[in-house]
């Protein structure tokens, strides 16, 4: 009987967890069983790092524990403040990130074989320094001094404020908040699954974190919002949606933020951004982002309803991603590492539960090279290695 090879392991169960489970054909995203549409407009994402850490929703005492916790685990060490400013300035905001995490484990104690301590509060601390590191980065580059981080603002609030250096209006904290808890976990997707591979090594969760981040990189898992905001540039009017769908279709290109591979109905969190989006827009008064990505997402729509009448498509999170942190003022370059400011919470639980009940993780592949054979001398071999 042939062996039947799953690339890219659609469709296969590789395990288990308690954090979150994504119901793709209803298209419901539910946290430790609570409903996306019920954490969305009444959680902060601090609560849902409670929930997501500790197994639930706090009650006011642990709420305030935590966030006193977090304020004062925000600080970066000193080392890592100079090591950024002295990296190229025009340096990848997510190398930079990736490497500073990283970084974050010379800081941290050790036990006599190298072990560094991977429990709740190393979780709390690597949630707390994300966002101190991407908004320190986004003014040393712009030749800026770097803004302490306050230890009384939420999460999202003080990194806007270390960003711009004043508080943000409430409307922009909040939208900031609600992406956070959106993409705070989302099963075993591509970065999570690589996290819970390195942690089933035992490694730490300063490694497992930082595979993690480099697995986020690729566009086609957190880059994809980079890549949907450069689509709402092209398009650059939202009269010239259509046409740029039509165009890039003929070219064989994806609509970037169209389509999910899990989801087979429109992304629950979708909805939830695009409302920020639009709150966003009406606010700024001038900005445009939001009607190009509306009138983006209904022509992608019906052009690809035209061609494939049996297979409709829907925006996933990374297409109103784009909108409301283009309106928070961050630069597309720097999405990818608000995606992570994020998902920290859920890696750092995926991290924490793997290590509780652990299994090295080390599937089988199917082997299609060459068959065994005999080794042949280098004096005897031709310029394929064969022999002469």
């Amino acid at each position: 009987m042939p062996t039947v090879v799953d690339r890219g392991l659609e469709g296969v169960v590789v395990g288990s967890t308690k954090l979150s489970n994504v119901e793709g054909t209803v298209g419901r995203l539910t946290y430790r069983g609570f409903d996306i549409d019920d954490l969305a407009p009444s959680a902060t994402f601090e609560e849902i790092v409670h929930l997501l850490l500790y197994g639930h929703l706090p009650n006011r005492t642990e709420l305030e524990t935590l966030k006193r916790e977090l304020g004062s685990r925000r600080s970066l060490p000193e080392p890592l403040i100079s090591a950024m400013q002295n990296v190229p300035k025009t340096a990848w905001p997510m190398d930079v990130l990736r490497t500073i995490v990283s970084g974050l484990g010379l800081f941290s104690p050790v036990n006599a074989r190298g072990e560094h301590l991977s429990d709740v509060h190393t979780a709390i601390e690597l949630v707390a320094k994300t966002p101190t590191i991407v908004a320190a980065w986004d003014r040393i580059r712009r030749g800026l001094d770097a803004v302490e981080p306050r230890a009384d603002l939420s999460q999202a609030s003080n990194f806007l404020y270390m960003r711009s250096g004043k508080m943000p209006h409430a409307i922009e904290a909040d939208a900031l908040d609600t992406y956070f808890v959106l993409l705070a976990d989302h099963s075993y997707n591509a970065s999570t699954f690589a996290a819970r591979v390195t942690a089933s090594t035992r490694a730490d969760l300063y490694a497992s974190v930082t595979a993690a981040l480099a697995t986020l990189q690729g566009d086609l898992h957190g880059g994809a919002a980079t890549a949907s905001f450069r689509a709402l540039t092209e398009v650059g009017d939202p009269e010239n949606a259509e046409g740029y769908v039509r165009e890039a279709l003929a070219r064989n290109e994806r609509i970037m933020g169209m389509g999910h591979r899990e989801y087979k109905v429109r992304d629950p969190r979708a909805r939830h951004l695009e409302a920020m989006a639009k709150k966003l827009s009406e606010q700024e008064g001038n900005s445009r982002w939001y009607e190009i990505a509306s009138r983006l997402e209904d022509a992608s729509r019906k052009v690809l309803q035209e061609k494939k009448p049996d297979n409709t498509i829907y925006a996933n999170v990374d297409f109103y991603t784009a909108p409301v942190l283009a309106d928070l003022g961050i630069p597309g370059d720097e999405f990818t590492c608000l995606f992570a400011c994020g998902r920290i919470a859920g890696w750092t639980g995926h991290i924490l539960e793997q290590l509780a009940d652990n299994r090295l993780i080390r599937p089988q592949a199917t082997y299609d090279g060459p068959p065994p054979g005999p080794f042949v001398p280098i004096e005897k071999r031709d310029v394929n290695g064969a022999r002469n």
